[in-house]
């Protein structure tokens, strides 16, 4: 395994390397490579829970290439935040992709664009904004992740993709002081922003995408 570049900020730690591991996965899934399509299966069986709720999944995730970084090595609240988010990212990435041809783990695509493109260009599905509004009042961790586990799996049914290492960052900075807000600000943003006659503006369509931190802007 390559060692990944220090990166000091953990939001960006967390978001290179839950990005750098769902790559891998995927690019093995989509070559119907035994290891990753078990991998995969196994996965899934976390997707809307916490990584404490799921000791099964231990050694599965490749959550230990996050203590390669040396805060997160020693520091207990930063190590819990930055566990619960790379689990969820994975393991939601994990359902998303699930019977899929395509990759579900696309560079660039934030939740709130994601969720407009489930919607008719000039108008608003009712009961798709009311789960996407949801998820963004959920007032704990387990409430927000079985909520996105809900806005995921429509998502996986239209085929539309999500940038699951961005979605990781976004998770370690939900759970600090005042993120919670700078997340929805960041969902509501994108949401209202996307128009579906711009076609897309993403980086790449590679299943192998380098994981590289998004370039969105955070105090954390």
């Amino acid at each position: 395994m390559t060692t990944a570049p220090e990166i000091q900020r953990p939001t960006d730690f967390v978001e290179h390397t839950a990005s750098r591991f769902i790559a891998e996965v995927q690019q093995g899934y989509l070559a119907d490579r035994s290891a990753a399509v078990g991998a995969l299966a196994q996965l899934r069986r976390g997707a809307g829970k916490l990584p404490q709720d799921v000791p099964d999944l231990w050694g599965v995730t490749g959550a230990e290439r996050l203590f390669e970084h040396p805060l997160l090595s020693r520091d207990n609240q930063q190590a819990t935040r930055a566990e619960a988010a790379y689990f969820l990212a994975v393991t939601l990435y994990a359902l998303h992709q699930q019977s899929q041809s395509r990759p579900m783990h696309k560079r660039g695509v934030d939740l709130g664009q994601a969720v407009r493109k489930l919607m008719p260009p000039n108008d608003i599905d009712e009961p798709i904004r009311r789960r996407f509004v949801r998820a963004g009042t959920a007032a704990t961790p387990e409430i927000l992740a079985y909520r996105l586990r809900e806005v995921v799996s429509l998502l996986r049914g239209d085929g539309i993709p999500l940038d699951y290492g961005r979605l990781a960052r976004q998770l370690y900075r939900a759970q600090t002081p005042g993120g919670m807000s700078e997340v929805r600000r960041d969902w509501g943003r994108s949401f209202h922003t996307y128009k579906a006659d711009t076609g897309e503006t993403t980086p790449t369509d590679d299943a192998s995408a380098d994981g590289a931190p998004s370039t969105d802007k955070d105090s954390a």
